[in-house]
Parts: C-alpha cells; structure tokens; sequence
C-alpha cells in the first residue's frame, strides 16, 4: 500500500479492535499482533502501532495519566472513537466481522448447506452474541492486563469478564469494557449473583447473605477476606462510576 494512503473505515475499525486488545504497553511495532495485523491491511508495522497509539490520544483514561498519542489524530478516527462510546455493540460487531474477514478460522466451510430462511435471524442472533462475547472478553482482559482486579490471579482459563450491568439489562453496553471489571471464576460468579458489590471507591462489599459463616462456609471467609479491598482500576476503561450505581442498586444483595 502506498506510503501515506488514506485509512478505510474497516482498517480504523480494526486497529481500533487492536487498541481494545492490546495493554497500552504493547501498542510498538515489534508486537506480533500488529505485525500480522500490518500484513493483512498491507501496512508497516509501524503505521499500525502509530494509528493505534492515536486512540489512546482520544481516550480520556490515558489523557489524565499525560499517556497521549500522536496530536494529528484524524477527523474519522475522532468519529469512530465517539461511535465507539455511544454505541459499543454496533462498532465492537463490525470489528469482529472485519477481523474475521482478515483472519478466518481453520473450521470455516464455505461449502455447508445454506440456512433456511426460518432459522436465518436466530443464526446472525448467534453469531452476533459471540463476536460480543468475544470482543468483550479480550477488551477486558488486556484492561486489566490478564489478571483479577481483586486477587490478581492471572490464570486465563480462571478469569472472567463480569458484566457490571447485566447481559440481558444492558443493550448497547454489552461489549463496552467500561462496563466490565476481570474477576477470577469465583468472585464473578458471586459478583453476578449479588453477593459482592463495589462502593464508590471501588472498594469491595460484601453481601450479609454470604458473610454468614453458617449459610456460606468456608467460601464466607474466602469473600470477607477480601472485604473493602479496593480493586485494581485500570489506566483506561475503568468501570464506569454509574454502571457501578446501578450493579449496588440493582443486583447487590444489600441486606
């Protein structure tokens, strides 16, 4: 591709897709991801880590640690960025089909039966709930650089993205990471249950449901010990103070 040749949509939509994946202290020419990424689009390594630190000059997280990007960030990627916030499903959705576009997976067979009319909407239902998932879950992880923001565990395989509003409360914010903190297994599963919860500070609560040795066990001692600690907030994305609110309000089993 031509030095200096404007961006596509679909090539901003993607290296937007990298920023959201990567920790800020990857974005550098040298990380595989973005060279394989460059390949694809026909770029350098280099042009891709640059228009990738450009977001982080949008972000207001690495705007207040003085963590900028370049200052000639472009009018569409400026637009991109506020689409990004007003609408995360929708752009998160078109990264991933870009992306699956750029790199098709091994089990991808273009020859199967086509699917009937009928069952069609179900299928993009699907199909659209995973690349969220998906999305979602990476743009958490690389947040909060692979580890629990209570415990620090660091084990993928025991780590989740816990939505602070639910899944199913939360239309247009399922694949926004600011409405997401990584937990290990064990405290998202009691964070969607509404046996834990954070406070303003983003310091832990801990349900009187759950804090009862009688009812909860050994698992009582495992949350309480944890009570008022405060999280791990990361440099960017950091849980948003009023999707937070509404996790205290709504889902946190106060008494």
């Amino acid at each position: 591709m031509p030095h200096g040749a404007k961006w596509s949509r679909d090539e901003s939509l993607v290296v937007l897709g990298l920023y959201c994946r990567t920790p800020f202290g990857q974005l550098h020419k040298s990380n595989h991801e973005i060279i394989a990424l460059a390949s694809r689009l026909g770029r350098t390594p280099a042009a891709v880590a640059m228009k990738a630190c450009n977001f982080a000059n949008l972000d207001p997280a690495q705007q207040a640690r003085g963590i900028t990007g370049l200052s000639n960030v472009s009018h569409g990627d400026r637009g991109l960025w506020k689409e990004f916030l007003a609408d995360s499903d929708t752009i998160a959705e078109q990264i991933e089909s870009v992306y699956s576009e750029l790199f098709p997976q091994p089990d991808t067979q273009p020859d199967r039966a086509p699917i009937p009319t009928a069952q069609q909407s179900e299928y993009e239902q699907i199909i659209r709930a995973r690349r969220l998932q998906g999305f979602f879950r990476r743009a958490v992880l690389a947040t909060y650089n692979g580890a629990c923001a209570l415990t620090g565990l660091s084990i993928p395989s025991l780590l989740n993205a816990s939505h602070i509003i639910p899944w199913a409360h939360a239309e247009g914010r399922r694949a926004d990471p600011r409405n997401g903190i990584c937990l290990n297994a064990l405290h998202d599963r009691a964070f969607d249950r509404g046996l834990i919860s954070f406070d303003e500070e983003f310091c832990l609560l801990v349900s009187p449901s759950a804090a009862d040795p009688g009812v909860g066990g050994e698992l009582s001692g495992f949350l309480t010990g944890y009570n008022g600690k405060r999280m791990s907030v990361p440099s960017r994305f950091a849980p948003d103070p009023m999707a937070m609110e509404y996790h205290r309000r709504n889902i946190f089993i106060a008494a």
